[in-house]
């Protein structure tokens, strides 16, 4: 008897059926490289429109926090340094939840229902617009961790970090809000991720006498693994381009400081108080900002590229 395979080979393709098979393969390159024109069209204009500033302060640019516009002085380190420790800190708290919650939904912890209720109000939260976080950050979140910030200010104050006394607005706050804006993120993908893993794989565990948590750690985990770091650095890529919550709480100050209570910057908060007022030089030096907030998320994709592809090689 004829394999399905063999069966294949001998049926011949009419011509129609090959004139649509080489049509979606065209009109899939031709979207395809629209995508990648346009991403490559954006870099080049925002280059282009840094360039004035490149040539003028070089990468004095990246190491200084001075922006004066009267002075025609600028340096955007205050921005990057809080575009980086906000996204940062914001991951450090927000995998854990995230994949915790992912755990808890996906591993048959609780009933269907209260499953099926947590899923919908993380959907429900990555819904919620970025502004109305916003606002609830200024007057809901922040009057109500303020006592806590004072507390770590007088416990550790004698550090870096926590050297200044918490008065509104500032880093953690932005920190904060970026927690609750790429959480939904993180859990989403995670359960997915744990939901493709193969049924054989947590019955093989099981049999050989392991406990719940020894399968979900030692064998669901790694299984899923690739897919959850692409979550990750995906989160990673909003948390340093959010732009609306973070400048309604992060203080929007370019006076640098090593605090995490005191009011810092971003970069995409810098760009969206800025541009609309900014003229001559200072349009140049926001293009370069941007270009290096273009480039910081393009190193992050990169990055979760590599990293997602080597554990997948590993798994």
């Amino acid at each position: 008897m004829l394999e399905s395979k063999d069966l294949y080979r001998l049926r011949r393709r009419p011509p129609t059926e090959k004139s649509v098979d080489s049509s979606f393969r065209i009109l899939a390159v031709a979207l395809a490289s629209v995508v990648a024109l346009v991403l490559f069209a954006i870099l080049i204009v925002v280059f282009w429109g840094a360039l004035d500033s490149m040539g003028r302060y070089g990468w004095s640019f990246l190491v200084t926090s001075n922006w004066n516009p009267v002075a025609d002085e600028y340096g955007a380190f205050t921005a990057i340094y809080g575009t980086l420790v906000t996204s940062l800190l914001a991951l450090l708290i927000a995998v854990p939840l995230g994949v915790g919650t992912a755990i808890f939904i996906t591993e048959n912890m609780i009933p269907p229902r209260i499953r099926a209720v947590i899923g919908l109000m993380v959907e429900l939260l990555a819904a919620i617009p970025s502004v109305v976080l916003g606002l609830w950050a200024i007057f809901v979140m922040e009057p109500f961790i303020r006592p806590g910030l004072e507390l770590l200010h007088t416990t550790l104050g004698w550090l870096p970090l926590f050297s200044t006394v918490p008065m509104g607005p500032g880093i953690a706050p932005a920190v904060l809000i970026l927690v609750v804006m790429i959480l939904p993120i993180i859990t989403a993908i995670s359960r997915d991720s744990l939901n493709q893993v193969p049924m054989k794989l947590r019955q093989a565990a099981y049999g050989v006498g392991t406990t719940r948590w020894g399968a979900i750690l030692n064998v669901i985990l790694p299984a899923a693994i690739s897919g959850i770091v692409g979550g990750v650095m995906l989160a990673l890529g909003r948390a340093m381009g959010e732009t609306m919550a973070v400048t309604m709480i992060v203080g929007n100050s370019n006076n640098f400081s090593w605090s995490l209570l005191a009011p810092g910057n971003t970069i995409s908060a810098m760009l969206a108080n800025q541009f609309g007022e900014a003229d001559g030089s200072q349009v140049s030096s926001l293009m370069y900002a941007a270009f290096v907030l273009m480039i910081l998320t393009l190193a992050v994709n990169v990055f979760a590229q590599w990293l997602v592809k080597r554990l997948s090689l590993k798994y």
